[in-house]
């Protein structure tokens, strides 16, 4: 892993100081949070991402307090780094490191990028040591998932951020934290049915993201939020579709081992590294991963990034309320359950 050292993010300042240290320039996206522009240092120049939002109502207040704080303690070169944050009774911004990279699943479906799983592999290895490192601080990302996995650089994996610790929550292993929000398509079982939650709630989504990106597909998919989520809690997945020819033994028993049921016996990321899947480059047998192009992979992660896309367009952070599910489903196992952003 890589050298966690660093300064922690200054001690919280008063909004009214935040003109006169940065220039704020263009608009880099928007959604129900608020919105995120690029901001220039006016001493030196550097330049930042800026997360204007507001934070008016106490609930509001409360969330941010808490992700400025979890995020000053995350000093990590796989997450994404709160360089300050400036506060008033209404608004707040966030200054962060700027990742020019793009999105992880833009990058590797790109005409000009050779998906393999050699390449797979890479990422999933820095996605765990970002969560790993998280872990280590007693905190959960709760919402892992492709848009939150970034490139540093538009022109190379090799140094990935996870971002967006909006929904991240402090755990302890003897107090219960529960909470009922997540993207129903990541989610793991225990937050659907309302479950106490741990590391391994992290590690369900992990072997969701890894599913979809040697495959394009995504397993838990159903119809509408209700049917995915009955899916996610039956833990009705496969291997079955035809791109799995292509995919190596030690890659799906990878995948098999995150998509768990039971939270506490998933691996944690400790375990997942040392997993022969993780530690493969190239050759012949099966103990190593396939040098092959996943050609049939990209074709379907093209579909996916697009609905992806599609539906955060429609409401980029999407509020789906409380769900009510009738007694078919909750035979199932499934509760009642709402995704506080998409």
């Amino acid at each position: 892993m890589a050298d966690a050292s660093g300064s922690a993010p200054k001690v919280t300042r008063d909004l009214e100081d935040f003109s006169g240290d940065y220039e704020t320039l263009d608009l880099l996206g928007s959604g129900r949070f608020g919105v995120v522009h690029k901001l220039k240092h006016k001493s030196n120049g550097t330049i930042f991402a800026g997360k204007f939002c507001s934070c008016s109502r106490p609930s509001q207040r409360k969330d941010l307090e808490l992700e400025i704080e979890l995020m000053a303690e995350l000093r990590f070169d796989r997450l994404v780094h709160l360089e300050e944050a400036f506060l008033d009774t209404k608004e707040a911004v966030l200054v962060m490191e700027l990742i020019t990279g793009g999105e992880l699943f833009d990058r590797v479906i790109d005409d000009n990028f050779e998906l393999t799983e050699n390449v797979a592999v890479k990422c999933v290895r820095q996605i765990c040591a970002g969560v790993g490192f998280m872990h280590s601080k007693s905190i959960l990302h709760l919402d892992l998932k492709p848009e939150n996995i970034m490139c540093s650089r538009p022109d190379s994996i090799d140094n990935l951020k996870i971002v967006d610790f909006g929904l991240a929550r402090r755990y302890c292993p003897n107090k219960q934290l529960k909470v009922m929000f997540g993207t129903p398509e990541f989610v793991a079982p225990e937050v659907v049915n309302f479950d106490p939650l741990g590391p391994g709630t992290d590690m369900w989504s992990v072997g969701v993201v890894t599913y979809v990106l040697l495959s394009g597909l995504s397993p838990f998919m159903g119809d509408d939020e209700l049917e995915t989520l009955s899916n996610v809690t039956g833990c009705e997945w496969d291997f079955e579709d035809e791109c799995f020819n292509e995919i190596s033994a030690n890659a799906k028993d990878f995948v098999e081992k995150l998509l768990c049921p039971q939270e506490k016996q998933r691996p944690l990321c400790e375990q997942c590294l040392e997993h022969p899947w993780m530690n493969t480059d190239s050759g012949s047998d099966d103990t190593v991963a396939p040098p092959k192009n996943l050609s049939v992979a990209v074709q379907h992660l093209k579909k996916f990034v697009s609905r992806r896309k599609w539906a955060r367009s429609i409401n980029a952070v999407r509020a789906l309320g409380r769900l009510q599910i009738g007694s078919k489903q909750q035979a199932k196992g499934v509760s009642a359950f709402s995704s506080k952003k998409e």
